[in-house]
């Protein structure tokens, strides 16, 4: 077997599984898990339908660049999404089974084995970035998001000399878990590293579509060079999912765009890999990407539950401000994330995911994610809400 498994970590919720596994939690409780970020809203009705009206398709091999009207589909929002003068359907992008499969697999076709193979990722991050690195032959560089650089990488503080041996830097806006929102300024001083550097920038946009002031949606990558006259989004390439924007987690569909330069050998990657999308996915996914008032009404939940759910913890812990995606990042009180994750458990059967699993020792000597935890607001309002009670009356008995 390859040996390069052997440095993959276990996944947070193994890790998490082992923590609970010798507690016995109130029976008369309810479970409320806040752990997986799966959401339960309804899906697109749309789109299932198209599943249904097209599934004798499944009988079809579907071709690995997918249909064309699927990709003049996403084409077409991403245009209007993020003010883009040309995205080319048949060049900059490219439908995938939703963006960890398409992550993990662009990581394995673009780096480069040959010369020094450093993969920049936030910290903490989705374990994705640093298990796609490992196993194709490179070393994560893990940049601290702190409270003090609000939640994001400071790409000012690494050195030239640390840039020189880094092929790709990973960018995941908004953050998963901080949800912090990477800023077009930003997106576009990156953008100069790259071309000095010459390295890769991709940027997980996956929760985009989730931002609580309607008036302010998350910039992008691809906006970043549409704004820098960058049409040909050159060392750019950015990863887009239905699971969020549509609630469709289980039909795992999205798209990588960008760099056509990139995207062709990808494409002949896939090709090998034989990882297209069935084409009653495709229709599905159609249906989604053409519909834009399905994703407001899915804003205005989550909107709404943020607002209780904050109201309810703000008195008793310390988080960010929430921009986007359905995380809260709270401070723990006391600073020790494992033993309040336990605890919550045992007395209150909620699940939580205490960062430190999610995070690694980094640019600043210590765990960023140590003393904090990740709330997935997925559920529905009620448990929601029941859950974020249960949470403050454990911190106010103390």
């Amino acid at each position: 077997m390859n040996a390069d498994l052997d440095a993959l970590h276990p996944y947070p919720f193994e890790k998490l599984a082992a923590l609970k596994a010798a507690l016995t939690p109130p029976a008369e409780l309810a479970h409320i898990p806040l752990t997986i970020g799966e959401p339960q809203h309804a899906p697109y009705p749309a789109a299932l339908e198209a599943l249904v009206a097209h599934q004798l398709e499944m009988a079809r091999y579907p071709a690995t660049n997918g249909l064309p009207a699927l990709r003049e589909a996403i084409a077409s929002w991403a245009t209007q999404r993020f003010q883009l003068r040309e995205l080319d359907s048949e060049r900059h992008i490219v439908p995938v089974n939703g963006t960890r499969e398409a992550i993990f697999a662009f990581v394995q076709a673009a780096l480069d084995r040959t010369r020094s193979a450093k993969v920049a990722v936030p910290n903490p991050f989705y374990q994705i970035y640093e298990g796609a690195t490992l196993l194709a032959g490179g070393e994560p560089l893990y940049l601290d998001c702190t409270a003090e650089n609000g939640f994001r990488p400071d790409i000012a503080a690494v050195p030239a000399a640390t840039w020189r041996d880094v092929q790709i830097v990973f960018i995941c806006s908004p953050g998963n878990p901080t949800g912090a929102v990477t800023p077009l300024n930003e997106f576009k001083q990156l953008i100069a590293l790259a071309d000095e550097h010459n390295f890769i920038i991709a940027s997980d946009e996956c929760y985009s579509e989730l931002y609580l002031d309607e008036a302010a949606p998350p910039p992008g990558l691809l906006q970043a060079c549409a704004e820098l006259g960058r049409d040909d989004y050159r060392r750019c390439v950015v990863f887009h999912s239905l699971s969020k924007r549509s609630n469709l987690p289980g039909l795992r569909s999205g798209f990588v765009a960008g760099d056509a330069a990139l995207l062709t050998p990808f494409k002949r990657y896939r090709t090998y890999h034989g990882c297209a999308m069935s084409l009653p996915l495709q229709h599905a996914s159609i249906a989604a990407w053409q519909d834009e008032l399905h994703v407001r009404a899915n804003r205005d939940a989550y909107r709404e539950k943020f607002s209780a759910v904050t109201d309810v913890l703000a008195p008793v812990m310390d988080f960010p401000v929430p921009q986007a995606s359905f995380y809260l990042w709270p401070a723990v009180p006391g600073g020790d994330d494992i033993a309040f994750t336990q605890r919550l458990f045992a007395e209150q059967h909620v699940s939580v995911l205490p960062g430190s699993l999610m995070g690694r020792t980094g640019t600043s000597g210590v765990n960023p994610g140590a003393g904090r935890l990740r709330l997935a607001l997925v559920a529905e309002l009620a448990p929601t809400l029941e859950a974020a009670q249960r949470i403050r009356r454990l911190i106010e008995r103390g």
